[in-house]
């Protein structure tokens, strides 16, 4: 290349300066003597070998300066952000030298800073115990830390396809999501390592690709199992003296005796009841949570489930001088277990009929909303202060612990209720204003078959809290 640019530059020179010399000898052979001519000429042949003397020494200069330029790009650009540049002396050309010496010392201290910054994040990547992997668009591992290394279904490097990687079909499911659609996924995977269980979380990423961390959850699952056997194995031990103490307690009473013994016996039966009555929530929670007790889900008309829930307390609202009302009812269907439903709607109006003694009413109702069907239970009590409504669907949380106890409740009621629609794929949830009531709400998917449901009911709930 130097080469190249020492001969354009030499012939340029020496081109100009023989064009030159040549008109200006016919223009004075034309005007001038023929002696004054070849005078001129011998002048004008030693002016151009001058001139071609001093072209030649300043092209060989240009030419080892454009040379030191050249060899200090192409070191930069193979990657030598250490190259630099020697002083050029003056002119154009070493200001251009200084200029990208200047340039390539910038670009190496913000390519330390960061593979400075790189490196650190790689190492706190890999000290942690979560795995953490990134998926290239083409669903092609493009980074993994120590941990995923370890919990791999085969050796990793970079551009191994993921399924040879990691064989669960949610956390391919869960990529494949975020991949085309942009959006976060959440899974828990079973048949990443055998006899593991991790929760997943994957992001996508700004090149297109996606990031999973898989947490380790095994530990946290086998207590939660473990909680969950000791509490149903506590309470079906507990059904069989109970039960026993309950019928004696009630046989004692039936025999004639003074009275303080009968309020003794009337405390024990009364304390024996809520005992029992807390080791079946407990027994039930226990098969809900774990998912013991299979769904059987169908296609079922909103409004039967409404009507079956009306029917069922009716005389036990009538009991306490309340009214159930169907208020609402949309022509759709859910994708349902109809007695679990009805467990769900049984703890919610027994709730309302508890706190909504001083009101005629409960309302009950479902509606259309966010492509679900949305039921709602609406008393009219006191209401519940805004601080409480977040933990209500807690084990054991409870308002007024007092009036809790002597209403009966045990405490476990809406959490039965939340884990229940959980299972469902659906939602829960609760809107209060004090002295105006509270509605408590469970929506459900809709059932994609036809629907046979009865025609919207013409009354409106005007009361229900938003």
């Amino acid at each position: 290349m130097t080469q190249r640019i020492f001969l354009k530059l030499f012939v340029l020179i020496v081109l100009a300066a023989g064009v030159s010399s040549a008109v200006f000898y016919f223009i004075s052979r034309r005007h001038w003597a023929n002696s004054i001519a070849s005078e001129l000429l011998g002048g004008f042949g030693i002016s151009l070998f001058v001139a071609s003397l001093v072209a030649f020494i300043a092209a060989v200069g240009i030419a080892k300066r454009l040379q030191k330029i050249n060899t200090f790009a192409a070191e930069v650009a193979g990657g030598n952000l250490g190259a630099r540049l020697p002083e050029l002396g003056e002119g154009e050309l070493a200001v251009l030298a200084a200029t990208l010496d200047g340039a390539a010392r910038r670009l190496e201290a913000d390519f330390r800073k960061l593979e400075s910054s790189r490196a650190q994040l790689e190492t706190l990547l890999n000290s942690m115990d979560d795995a953490v992997v990134a998926v290239s668009a083409k669903r092609e591992v493009s980074w993994f830390n120590g941990a995923m290394k370890r919990v791999a279904a085969a050796p990793l490097t970079v551009e191994m396809p993921l399924i040879r990687a990691v064989r669960d079909p949610e956390l391919l499911r869960a990529v494949a999501e975020v991949l085309e659609h942009r959006n976060v996924q959440s899974a828990t995977l079973y048949s990443v390592s055998p006899g593991r269980t991790f929760g997943m979380t994957s992001t996508p990423l700004p090149d297109g690709g996606a990031v999973c961390v898989l947490r380790d959850s095994t530990e946290i699952a086998r207590v939660e199992r473990t909680r969950r056997d000791f509490i149903a194995n506590v309470s079906h031990e507990l059904r069989t003296p109970l039960t026993s103490l309950l019928g004696y307690t009630e046989t004692l009473m039936d025999e004639p005796a003074d009275s303080k013994a009968r309020e003794f016996l009337e405390i024990i039966r009364r304390n024996a009841q809520r005992m029992s009555r807390l080791t079946e929530d407990l027994l039930t929670l226990a098969r809900v949570e774990s998912g013991e007790d299979r769904l059987q889900q169908a296609p079922v008309s909103a409004h039967e489930l409404l009507r079956d829930a009306q029917a069922s307390f009716s005389e036990v609202a009538k009991g306490r001088g309340l009214a159930i009302e169907i208020v609402e009812s949309p022509d759709s269907q859910v994708f349902a277990d109809k007695d679990a439903i009805h467990q769900v709607f049984a703890n919610l109006i027994d709730n309302a009929l508890k706190y909504a003694a001083s009101s005629k009413k409960v309302e009950i109702g479902a509606t259309t909303r966010l492509g679900m069907v949305e039921f709602f239970v609406h008393d009219f009590g006191p209401g519940i202060s805004s601080e409480h409504l977040p933990r209500l669907f807690e084990r054991f949380y409870r308002v007024d612990k007092a009036r809790s106890r002597e209403a009966g409740g045990t405490g476990l009621g809406l959490a039965i209720v939340k884990h229940i629609v959980l299972n469902h794929g659906g939602q829960t949830g609760v809107t209060s204003e004090l002295g105006h009531g509270t509605v408590f709400w469970f929506r459900l998917p809709r059932s994609t078959e036809g629907t046979d449901a009865p025609p919207q009911m013409t009354a409106t709930r005007s009361s229900k809290l938003t």
